[in-house]
């Protein structure tokens, strides 16, 4: 090679170099949002940061509004970017509205969860074949043992991850955790062979957060709830937090503090946040855009 081709070919690779430096530098600049996708540890189940929940005061204050209001909520978040949503076995008639407010969109667009009440003596495959009427769907993308309480919740509850996963087999659910309440319960979550996704309580202020007796009054032991969060990061399991906003009782500014708190400190992966206004919703991305930030 000569010494102009050598010349010319050493400029290119820099070039070359320096382009490469560049555009992964822009990669890595890229903001992470409210409906940015993230991936719930071990499950690779991706969701967006921020879910809309169907469940406040067990899914009355949804049911209010009546299916034309809710459905005109749901599409909302949707066209915000919202593709998260999440409803329950136990929000009775908002588990039908969601199925109704979402007929039409793609199924592949977004991402649905439920949880199953694990107390029922039936059949625990008929039930999951219930659940997926009752919002229309031909699967779940995230199937959650609902209000786990217990120390002893991984035994008890047995029958129940059993049938989930048979359903996963079959691809009408997709991935499984559970969602937990009070501090012996939780304390199972970090080293729990079966979970990929817990979803837990989470504010700064300890506002209907775990306790050592399940939803027992007065505040969480919130160091406690964070430590179990992280140790169950560090294990490979999913978070999504719930009861961000003190269920329902904190003001704009502590509601900003709540997603600091969470995404910040904590480490969740995601929230998932009961809405009954587009405000609420939009308050909400910006809160959780800034958190982010």
């Amino acid at each position: 090679m000569n010494s102009y081709s050598r010349r010319t070919f050493l400029k290119a690779g820099v070039a070359a170099g320096a382009l490469a430096s560049v555009e992964t530098l822009n990669l890595r600049a890229e903001p992470e949002t409210a409906t940015s996708w993230v991936t719930l540890g071990k499950s690779d189940m991706k969701v967006t940061r921020l879910a809309l929940g169907t469940g406040t005061f067990s899914g009355r204050t949804q049911q209010e509004l009546g299916q034309e209001g809710f459905t005109r909520l749901v599409r909302h978040a949707y066209d915000r970017g919202i593709r998260f949503l999440e409803t329950a076995e136990s929000y009775d008639e908002s588990q039908q509205m969601l199925g109704v407010a979402l007929k039409g969109l793609p199924r592949e667009s977004y991402r649905l969860m439920t949880k199953v009440t694990t107390w029922d003596t039936g059949d625990p495959i008929a039930k999951l074949d219930e659940l997926r009427r009752n919002c229309n769907t031909e699967y779940y993308d995230i199937m959650l043992l609902h209000w786990q309480h217990t120390g002893d919740w991984p035994e008890s509850s047995r029958r129940w991850q059993d049938a989930i996963l048979e359903a996963q087999e079959k691809k009408t659910i997709l991935s499984h955790g559970a969602s937990v309440h009070g501090l012996p319960a939780l304390q199972q979550v970090p080293d729990n062979k079966w979970l990929q996704i817990a979803m837990i309580r989470m504010n700064h202020k300890g506002v209907r957060m775990d306790t050592p007796v399940a939803d027992a009054r007065g505040l969480g032991n919130v160091p406690e709830v964070v430590e179990r969060v992280q140790q169950a990061k560090a294990n490979g399991l999913g978070v999504i937090s719930m009861k961000l906003a003190g269920e329902g009782t904190f003001n704009h500014e502590d509601r900003q503090k709540a997603m600091r708190f969470a995404f910040r400190h904590a480490g969740v992966d995601c929230v998932t946040v009961g809405f009954k206004a587009t405000s609420e919703v939009d308050e909400a991305i910006d809160n959780l855009n800034a958190a982010l930030a």
